[in-house]
């Protein structure tokens, strides 16, 4: 049976554990903004990384967009159907994916398949000792390993985000024409007569916030991994969790500000 004074341990333990956790994660942030101003860029390796991230993540972002889009247009219209305004429908899912859908779900596949996967790359390298081998012929594997991923993330995310919403918009357009036989040139003047600059922007903004939260989470659980191969997969769990649980909280908080910014 715990007496109390073990409750009070396990408590006080926790706290500790939990301030150290947010202290070494503000390291780590405050070291990637450092070295990602200082020679080398290892531009090479971030193109590959672009590559890998873009290649790993298109297809199932392809799929998942333009059913989002099928999906939200058929649920959106009977609603407008009772109120005669099935005309708006484009409007609707222009503004709709543009804004939130397409950055959100590209972010979240992002968090799952290439979060979980920077993760287990390098806590696999950081319990085989790689990294420690990579200290000791003069190399900075912060600088090769931790930069070069999160700003390929910080680049590619938002460009796959801007495809989702394209394909997004497709899916929805083949939803319309097979009911109303609509043209696709009409169909996307009207998804994007009622889309700002500010909605881009925003758009934009959040997927690099996304892309800087998924390689740094990632980044940090692995490159801090420990405990051997459990470790390892630890690792990339937490990359995944944590990633949507901050992707979520960056997303209340942009579109609170940019709505702030739309009333002014």
């Amino acid at each position: 049976m715990i007496n109390n004074n073990t409750k009070k341990y396990i408590f006080s333990r926790g706290i500790d554990d939990y301030f150290t956790g947010v202290h070494k994660a503000y390291k780590f942030t405050s070291l990637f903004f450092k070295e990602v101003i200082k020679k080398p860029f290892h531009i090479r390796e971030v193109i590959n990384q672009c590559f890998e991230i873009g290649i790993r993540a298109l297809p199932l972002i392809t799929l998942t967009g333009f059913i989002v889009g099928i999906v939200f247009t058929k649920q959106s219209r009977p609603s407008l159907e009772d109120f005669g305004a099935t005309s708006w429908l484009p409007s609707l899912i222009g503004i709709a994916i543009v804004r939130a859908l397409g950055p959100l779900v590209t972010a979240l596949i992002c968090a799952g398949k290439v979060g979980s996967s920077i993760g287990a790359e390098l806590g696999s390298m950081k319990v085989t000792e790689q990294i420690d081998a990579m200290e000791v012929s003069a190399i900075n594997p912060f600088k090769y390993l931790v930069v070069t991923r999160v700003l390929a993330t910080s680049i590619t995310i938002p460009i796959l985000a801007l495809y989702c919403s394209c394909v997004g918009l497709f899916g929805s357009y083949i939803n319309v024409h097979t009911e109303e036989t609509s043209s696709i040139i009409s169909f996307y003047q009207d998804a994007f007569s009622t889309i700002s600059f500010l909605d881009i922007f925003t758009g934009v903004v959040k997927s690099i916030a996304y892309g800087l939260t998924i390689g740094l989470v990632g980044c940090y659980k692995g490159y801090n991994a420990t405990q051997g191969t459990r470790g390892v997969g630890k690792a990339a769990n937490q990359a995944v969790v944590l990633s949507m649980f901050l992707i979520f909280i960056e997303e209340v908080i942009i579109v609170q500000v940019s709505n702030w910014i739309r009333y002014f």
